[in-house]
């Protein structure tokens, strides 16, 4: 299988590369299904002084792309998550900037949270809209590392998720009561694993579907403000 890669043409930027120097990022990462253009609808609204740069998920999915094969009837796949994370990484490697933070949608904020997992120092914070972690241990029925034995695949998860939980970096988790389209058991696998592994600060809006609201971003852009201070 070829390897994962991030188009950087694709990648929309809130400054032009001139402006860019000394300041902090903000990376967005979409949704299943979406591109590089939903989430950076949110921008005017977040804070100014971090460039903004919405990157567009590598594999395509319908009308738009996504980050791994996901639907609410199978396990999210760990593998393919981790080489889109890997991805990002090596894109990340060519960008500058004083610090870096992640705001993902849906499966854009599991890709935050792998990413912390895959480099738990090297990000300030990260923002996850109505996502969830994924569960590399098994616990939840059917994923990745459950029935199929891989003891190497599972240490290494065990082994990363340690270093994450020592770090514990800034996590921002929001999520609507009438959001129906990630798994029950995935919410509760993560509302378990989040609090061991990050600094959490964790909001639930009152019959918020699959979505923002006006209320969430502004806890985002304070939250995010917190982070830069």
């Amino acid at each position: 299988m070829q390897a994962m890669r991030i188009d950087p043409d694709a990648v929309l930027w809130s400054a032009p590369e001139r402006e860019r120097a000394g300041r902090p990022l903000l990376v967005l990462l979409h949704g299943y299904g979406s591109h590089e253009g939903d989430l950076f609808g949110l921008s005017p609204q977040l804070p100014l002084h971090p460039v903004i740069a919405s990157v567009r998920a590598p594999l395509p999915a319908g009308s738009g792309y996504a980050w791994f094969p996901f639907s609410t009837e199978e396990a999210p796949a760990a593998g393919i998550a981790d080489d889109a994370a890997r991805a990002l990484v090596e894109w990340l490697d060519t960008t500058t900037s004083t610090s870096v933070g992640l705001l993902g949608f849906s499966q854009g904020g599991a890709m935050a949270l792998q990413l912390l997992r895959h480099a738990p120092t090297r990000f300030a914070y990260a923002v996850v809209l109505a996502g969830f972690a994924i569960d590399e241990g098994g616990e939840v029925a059917g994923t990745a590392g459950g029935e199929s034995g891989d003891t190497a695949a599972g240490a290494t998860a065990t082994a990363r998720d340690a270093h994450l939980a020592a770090a514990s970096p800034p996590v921002f988790w929001g999520r609507g009561t009438a959001d129906q389209a990630i798994p029950a058991e995935l919410v509760a696998y993560t509302q378990r694993w989040l609090p061991s592994h990050s600094t959490l600060t964790e909001r639930i809006y009152e019959d918020l579907a699959h979505g923002v609201s006006a209320a969430e971003v502004g806890d985002v852009s304070a939250f995010i403000r917190r982070q830069l201070a």
